[in-house]
């Protein structure tokens, strides 16, 4: 998308805005991390509370770097943007100086502007090559787990990751179609694709979506990183600081609740032990007992806002 201003093209609307903002209850001397800026809309939200606080944007994707870098610009030194994994994200504090924080917010999943940018390969709405990079730096694309995974494992991120009932037959007509020669476009996979999911299967959406969504959760080790880092980023906090995490899938949802429950509540003894002798203590505890998810009016006017639920964890 050269030529184009990138900081218009991440402009939308970010999901579950007030609520997280909320959330978060910003201090306006406190130091703030987004580990997934995106076009920095929660960012801006955040900066607009602080005083003498410090605001850490953090984001793999160049473009998104440079599009909140530009947005957030007129906050001048209360903002700091880094590009980094989220899951690097104390050692990239560290560098600058800080430990402990008062508050981090992830927004999992994918920006609006990455969906809508054809050339990034993240949607079978545009004919692009099979991409699906958040950090483009990376060398696996979802070329070649398309083109080289086998079939069995195909199958596996296409049943757990895509939660799609066709994943065999569209495992099957993927190695088929690629015996033939690479399947290089998205195009190319749609068509794979559709001719492995019943017609009567077809009128519940596009038959790609859960498919293309297997492959970029596997491309960008989106469940791993998550559910490696969610510990450290706990321990990142400063008493009574909040980590709010936004998901989009269940099994994002499902890794959050857990760890914030195992952080609540991390005691191993048998139930019948009448003391606790396993030595771990409570590092606080989940305020939402249920996630936050949009209202009717979010869903209508953003509708990549279904499915978001957000989960908020505060330190003891």
């Amino acid at each position: 998308m050269a030529g184009q201003d990138r900081t218009l093209d991440f402009r939308h609307r970010s999901v579950l805005l007030e609520e997280t903002v909320e959330a978060l209850q910003v201090k306006p001397d406190g130091i703030y991390v987004d580990g997934t800026l995106g076009g920095g809309g929660h960012a801006c939200e955040v900066c607009r509370r602080l005083t003498t606080g410090h605001f850490y944007g953090i984001d793999q994707d160049g473009d998104a770097v440079a599009a909140a870098g530009a947005r957030l610009a007129p906050f001048g030194d209360l903002v700091t943007v880094i590009r980094e994994n989220y899951c690097n994200m104390r050692g990239a504090l560290e560098k600058e100086g800080v430990e402990k924080v008062d508050g981090i917010l992830l927004d999992l999943g994918v920006s609006s502007y990455q969906f809508d940018n054809g050339e990034r390969g993240f949607s079978y709405r545009f004919d692009a090559p099979l991409d699906m990079r958040m950090d483009r730096r990376q060398t696996l694309t979802a070329w070649e787990i398309v083109n080289q995974y086998p079939e069995s494992e195909l199958y596996r991120l296409i049943r757990d990751y895509g939660e799609d009932k066709c994943a065999k037959s569209i495992a099957r007509n993927i190695v088929r179609a690629r015996a033939e020669g690479p399947i290089e476009t998205t195009f190319a996979l749609n068509e794979v694709i559709r001719a492995a999911v019943p017609a009567k299967m077809r009128r519940d959406g596009h038959p790609s979506r859960q498919t293309f969504q297997a492959l970029r959760i596997e491309c960008n080790r989106e469940l791993e990183v998550l559910e490696g880092c969610l510990d450290e980023l706990v321990d990142m906090l400063r008493p009574g600081g909040r980590l709010c995490v936004i998901t989009f899938h269940s099994l994002e949802d499902r890794i959050v609740k857990n760890i914030f429950r195992r952080n609540e509540a991390p005691c191993t003894c048998p139930p019948d032990f009448p003391v606790c002798v396993c030595g771990k203590v409570s590092r606080g505890k989940a305020v939402t007992r249920k996630p936050v998810v949009p209202g009717e009016k979010e869903t209508e006017e953003n509708s990549r806002s279904r499915g978001a639920k957000l989960r908020v964890f505060q330190r003891e």
